[in-house]
């Protein structure tokens, strides 16, 4: 037992020692319920403050990548839906090729309305060729070429060349010239027009490939990044359940403390009494 003195209450400086620490833990522990994690700056935890922070950062890369990614299938499919159109006018003026064709029975004036409607199906081309864009960039016009970045870094898998150098207009698709006017050229038109719809189906096949790539890119970068936000958490994250019940003990601590520190300074005013004082 220890000497009862009046200048050094040594009960008293433990109790209040043991008190601040039992004050500092359960401000710790309220900072970290009401916030959810339990590294909320680099003193808590300095090496698992700088590992969540590059897990941050990497997962935010990802999201931006998969971003990128997701610009470019929305691009794409664009341009699909451009195609389907011009495919649909390659084959209309397909049919007004083999009507003109049929001489026998398909007198001038009918092939003559069917070079009005076939001129004016070469129009359609030129303005799908020049209008389908992709914000301001003209995606069918022949001389599109763009870069998506998919991946961390600069390498040849972190980005992705995407080029359409095979336009749908009429000079693109060799069509200028081509008429329905007469049966020769008709029949002229009709080998033209399949060379036509064989480009068009070259295009809509590597638009195709490609944005099947890029939701593969999609898919596997979100699995990353669902995989760095997990690891992420499980550093930096609160544990709710452990946290509440030190919580609760550091509550019980803090009234136990407060009531022996009161005890230890009550100490002194024992032997005033005792030295009759």
């Amino acid at each position: 037992m220890s000497a009862l003195t009046v200048n050094f209450n040594a009960s008293a400086t433990q109790a209040t020692v043991d008190l601040t620490n039992t004050n500092n833990s359960l401000n710790s522990l309220i900072g970290q319920l009401s916030s959810g994690l339990q590294i909320q700056n680099a003193a808590d935890n300095p090496a698992g403050y700088v590992s969540a922070g590059l897990l941050g950062d990497q997962a935010a890369g990802y999201g931006v990548d998969i971003t990128n990614a997701q610009d470019g299938v929305s691009m794409l499919q664009t341009v699909q839906g451009a195609l389907n159109q011009v495919s649909s006018i390659l084959q209309q003026m397909q049919q007004l090729a083999y009507s003109s064709a049929n001489s026998g029975t398909t007198d001038a004036a009918a092939m003559s309305a069917n070079q009005q409607e076939f001129a004016a199906l070469s129009n359609d081309l030129n303005q799908i060729a020049g209008s389908t864009k992709f914000g301001s960039e003209v995606l069918l016009g022949g001389n599109y070429s763009g870069t998506f970045q998919i991946g961390t870094g600069t390498g040849s898998n972190s980005q992705l060349a995407i080029s359409f150098q095979t336009g749908v207009s009429t000079t693109a698709l060799s069509l200028t010239t081509v008429s329905v006017g007469t049966q020769s050229d008709a029949t002229t038109a009709i080998t033209a027009l399949s060379s036509a719809m064989n480009t068009v189906d070259n295009i809509a096949g590597y638009a195709g490939a490609t944005q099947n790539e890029l939701t593969d890119v999609v898919n596997n970068l979100t699995v990353g990044q669902e995989n760095l936000q997990a690891a992420q958490a499980q550093i930096q994250d609160v544990n709710f359940a452990q946290a509440s019940t030190a919580l609760a003990a550091q509550q019980v601590l803090l009234q136990s403390g407060s009531a022996e520190l009161a005890n230890a300074q009550a100490e002194p005013a024992t032997l005033l009494h005792a030295l009759g004082l």
